[in-house]
């Protein structure tokens, strides 16, 4: 036998017989727990299953838990490259003509060409630009011509004269007056988006002074005609032809049947010099003496000075105008036959600006080292006022242009910049002259693209929108223009989303009563049970949804209280199943209704007064609402009315103090820049509240303000919030005195809606009114927009299926849930487990670790013995040889 142990040599193999012990020492213990670690393992897998098909379930209750699932219905545009739609909460089914003339755009202003972008425009004194926003009123966009000439009149417009935004306009020898030329332009209007007006034609105001009484010799004839229509004749025979019998020719009913047909009016008379015809439509007046033989007197003549005959064409001259404000290009081989001069053109003539307050305006002061092209480009942008500043090369010797484009669409959001100095002093002029904007006087930019709305016509009503995306048009439905054109908009009831949610529903439950059923299951034929057979917390889950899903519900607001009313019901294995022709009857009859069957769903019966949400504590219900007293806004008013028109003073600001907290924010107080100028009590409402809110820190932190002013004149400055936390102060600075406009007036401090929600007293903030813990209605929450103090209806609140389905599910799942507390408890089983594993096998260490040892010491004992052995062996063998 060989050895079996390093430096011992009784053959005896130690390994395998503590091997061999060791096993038998630990093959019944260790096998024991481990087989129980292991039922706790599967069991642990087993309820890990049960949770995540209920958080499964759970999750998919979530469609039919969202009102918005109840409400959805569906726009559809019969032409998608004029618009799309979408129908949300408020939307009612309908059709509608709609017919799109305008898109919006943003207004676009470029500067006249510069050499450099970096060169100093001007001496460098500092130099403020102000920019507001308002909308352009009255006049026009686009360019007067001059009045049609001599020639014109007689041989007409040569064809290839005239082009507008490169589209030839056909003229020829007939086209002779304003009247005939503004034809022609615009019936090329859809393709140039020009239109043109003929200006009124009129005789010179001093055409008939002096006329002098006509003589005629024998046999010598005098006719005077205007438009055609004969004012006078004489021969030497007849009455003299005087500016009296001017006068009274035209008092004739017949003479002025003739003049209107000839689209002629007059005004003035002869005998006093002041006789004078107009044309209002544009046409040409043709003013006429005809003469044979020997006359004198007459047009400019006295009754001395021979008149040998003379005709006279009165002519107008056209308005272009731009229908978006973009630059009319003006083209053709003789454009001023047509009265204009080649080239791009337009500004706004007569035109008025209205400020739009609820556009916040701002400032930016320009430094020596801004003054230039790229620093005022860069300043600009970096005081982020709403508008956006470029620069563009035409590749001209003077190519570069800063292009000041608004942030915003909308006719409201036209661009009106001031060019002021700083603490007193003048702005650099360069800079006024490059920079200064008002459509209603000095225009030193040129408008490349007008400020518009979208304009739209739905059903004969005529609708605009600031922005391509139309809202509330029609109430709960947004239209996104992309073209003009027209189109039908046809709302129609979506209920894919709830017959898919519905669907789900059923899917989903059967997923889970699967998983339930499969853990849980007795095997006959095997007589063995499924891992979590006879665990009364998966049945009990099981049962508990059964019930809630069989129930009939206390209240859902509806006809609808159970799910077997839209073809939702149990099949004999326990399953369910959805007859899909009663749930579609049911949701078409239905529609109103089915949202309280499944989801938490609140309204109110007051207009002014919205839900705004529940908790799981909410219990259904309707419950009255009584307000004490309405949510206030912090306000300054004005102590006596404002007089006609307020001056504001150069460099005037106000320290202004909005919605301060406790301890205070010193961010709620912001220096304030009041723009100089006289305004109207409107014009002074709208500038204060665009001045304010133009401030950045107070946007940032959505401070606002609202101004108004009442019927008496009194001027208003609020926060745009409402309750305890709204609250507003002002103080002068510089310049015009805040007592200038308000006089003693002091401000008020804003308070909280205060009333009732189910006759018990809820908790006002602000305009939100939430119903008191503990209450019935505990949890609800309404807005009270607007109305009086008083009774305000009732809001009502239903629990749906899916609603106290998803609460059920919360409490298996989750922290403290059955489920939790089970597989908390098996985890801890585990865990004990493996430490009683673990105690066993240091145990079993500990013994190995002897029984090696004793091993270990018999082997020595035994390779003694066998040495002791063979040296006997040995000395006995001498001795037998010896004897």
């Amino acid at each position: 036998m060989g050895l079996s142990s390093s430096g011992i040599g009784s053959g005896l193999d130690v390994d395998a017989l503590v091997a061999k012990l060791m096993q038998a020492e630990s093959a019944g213990p260790l096998a024991s727990l481990q087989y129980k670690q292991q039922q706790l393992a599967r069991r642990l897998e087993a309820f890990n299953k049960v949770s995540a098909s209920v958080g499964s379930f759970q999750g998919v209750l979530t469609s039919l838990n969202n009102p918005s699932t109840f409400r959805a219905l569906s726009a559809s545009s019969s032409n998608k490259d004029i618009l799309t739609g979408s129908a949300g909460s408020g939307a009612v089914p309908g059709k509608y003509k709609v017919n799109v003339t305008q898109l919006a755009q943003a207004q676009s202003l470029k500067t006249g060409g510069n050499a450099s972008v970096t060169s100093t425009i001007g001496s460098g004194a500092p130099t403020t630009l102000t920019f507001q926003f308002g909308t352009v009123t009255g006049g026009n966009f686009g360019v007067n011509g001059s009045a049609l000439g001599a020639a014109v009149a007689a041989n007409g417009i040569g064809n290839g004269a005239l082009t507008i935004n490169g589209i030839a306009i056909t003229t020829g020898t007939a086209t002779r007056s304003a009247s005939q030329l503004a034809d022609a332009i615009n019936a090329q209007s859809d393709k140039t988006g020009v239109i043109a007006k003929a200006g009124s034609t009129a005789t010179a105001d001093n055409l008939f002074a002096g006329f002098g009484a006509v003589n005629v010799a024998a046999g010598a004839s005098y006719a005077l005609s205007v438009g055609g229509v004969q004012l006078g004749a004489q021969t030497d025979s007849s009455s003299p032809v005087t500016a009296a019998s001017i006068d009274a020719t035209l008092g004739n009913a017949g003479t002025k049947a003739a003049l209107a047909a000839a689209n002629i009016t007059v005004s003035g008379t002869a005998a006093d010099g002041t006789l004078k015809f107009t044309a209002a439509d544009g046409s040409n007046i043709v003013v006429t003496e005809t003469v044979s033989g020997n006359v004198m007197g007459g047009i400019g003549r006295n009754s001395a000075t021979p008149n040998t005959g003379s005709s006279l064409t009165a002519t107008a001259g056209l308005t272009l105008t731009s229908k978006d404000g973009d630059q009319i290009l003006i083209g053709g081989n003789n454009p001023a036959s047509a009265g204009f001069t080649a080239g791009n053109v337009g500004s706004h003539i007569g035109s008025g600006f209205t400020l739009n307050g609820g556009q916040a305006s701002g400032s930016v002061t320009l430094k020596a080292g801004d003054q230039s092209l790229q620093g005022i480009r860069d300043a600009i942008n970096k005081a982020n006022m709403g508008v956006t500043a470029t620069i563009v090369s035409d590749g001209s010797s003077k190519p570069y242009h800063l292009v000041l484009t608004s942030n915003k669409t909308g006719e409201s959001s036209a661009m009106k910049i001031t060019v002021d100095g700083v603490d007193g002093q003048q702005g650099d002029p360069a800079i006024a002259d490059l920079l200064s904007y008002d459509p209603a006087g000095t225009q030193k930019l040129t408008q490349t693209s007008g400020a518009q709305s979208t304009l739209v016509n739905m059903n004969g009503i005529e609708i605009k929108s600031d922005t391509t995306s139309v809202k509330d048009a029609i109430q709960g439905v947004t239209m996104d223009v992309s073209g003009v054109g027209s189109t039908t908009l046809t709302v129609t009831k979506d209920t894919a989303p709830i017959s898919t949610a519905v669907n789900d529903f059923v899917k989903a439950y059967n997923e889970l009563n699967k998983t339930i059923n499969g853990l849980t299951a007795y095997n006959a034929e095997t007589k063995s049970g499924a891992i979590l057979q006879g665990d009364a917390s998966v049945r009990s889950i099981q049962s508990q949804l059964r019930r809630q899903i069989s129930s009939a519900l206390e209240s859902s607001g509806g006809k609808l209280t159970s799910l077997s009313q839209v073809g939702i019901t149990f099949q004999r294995d326990g399953s369910l199943a959805v007859d899909s022709t009663k749930l579609n009857k049911a949701i078409d009859e239905n529609f109103a209704d089915i949202g309280g069957l499944f989801a938490a769903m609140g309204s109110t019966t007051d207009g002014l007064v919205s839900f705004d949400k529940s908790t799981k504590a909410t219990k259904p219900g309707n419950y009255a609402i009584n307000v004490t007293s309405m949510a206030t806004q912090g306000k300054l008013t004005s102590a006596a009315p404002l007089g006609g028109s307020t001056t504001i003073a150069a460099n005037t600001t106000w320290n202004i103090t909005l919605n301060q907290t406790d301890p205070v924010t010193e961010s709620k107080t912001q220096k304030i820049a009041i723009p100089a100028g006289t305004y109207t009590k409107t014009e002074l409402a709208s500038m204060l509240r665009a001045a304010i809110n133009g401030n950045a820190t107070f946007a940032g932190a959505g401070d606002t303000v609202e101004t108004s002013v009442d019927d008496l004149g009194n001027l208003s400055i609020s926060s745009s919030k409402y309750g305890s936390t709204s609250s507003l102060s002002i103080s002068g600075a510089s310049g015009t005195a805040v007592s200038d406009l308000f006089g003693s007036a002091s401000p008020v401090k804003g308070s909280d809606v205060v009333g009732t929600i189910g006759g018990v007293a809820a908790i006002g903030n602000g305009q939100s009114l939430t119903a008191a813990p503990g209450s019935a209605a505990e949890g609800i929450q309404v807005s009270i927009k607007g109305g009086a103090a008083g009774e305000r209806g009732t809001v009502s609140f239903s629990q749906g299926h899916a609603f106290q389905l998803t609460n059920l599910a919360a409490t298996f799942i989750g922290k403290d849930s059955l489920l939790s507390s089970k597989t908390n408890g098996l985890n801890s089983n585990i865990s004990e487990v493996k430490k009683k594993e673990s105690t066993f096998n240091e145990r079993m260490t500990v013994l190995e670790k002897r029984y090696r040892a004793q091993f270990t010491a018999l082997d020595v004992a035994l390779s003694s013995m066998q040495s002791t052995s063979a040296y006997l062996t040995q000395q006995l063998a001498a001795l037998s040889a010896n004897t």
